[in-house]
């Protein structure tokens, strides 16, 4: 269960992260570039967290003995889960919402 706690945790964080980034570039630039350009800049910091995540569950897995390994494989799955899912999914949801329409304001 922590590991899913954990995972829920990271995914959010991420959304918030790319939420953020747009939010900064709507103050210099028109909706559809800032939407692009905060996809952008938050992608090195969302895969670099999701990484060291990463990382750390591989080494929980080999050092760890049964409980501890079970944690490392559910972080590990909802990491890879999470962070295709702040990727692919959310930026295709805001495509899909925001697509080619000339929007004059993003409500974020």
């Amino acid at each position: 269960i922590a590991g899913i706690v954990l995972t829920v945790g990271m995914a959010v964080d991420a959304n918030v992260l790319i939420f953020a980034r747009i939010r900064e570039e709507l103050k210099e630039k028109d909706p559809q570039t800032a939407i692009r350009d905060g996809f952008s800049r938050a992608f090195i910091t969302i895969f670099d967290a999701n990484v060291t995540t990463l990382i750390a569950a591989l080494i929980l897995y080999v050092i760890g003995t049964g409980p501890v390994k079970g944690f490392a494989i559910t972080l590990s799955i909802g990491i890879v889960t999470s962070m295709f899912t702040a990727i692919m999914c959310t930026r295709a949801m805001v495509n899909l919402v925001y697509g080619n329409k000339n929007v004059k304001e993003l409500k974020i």
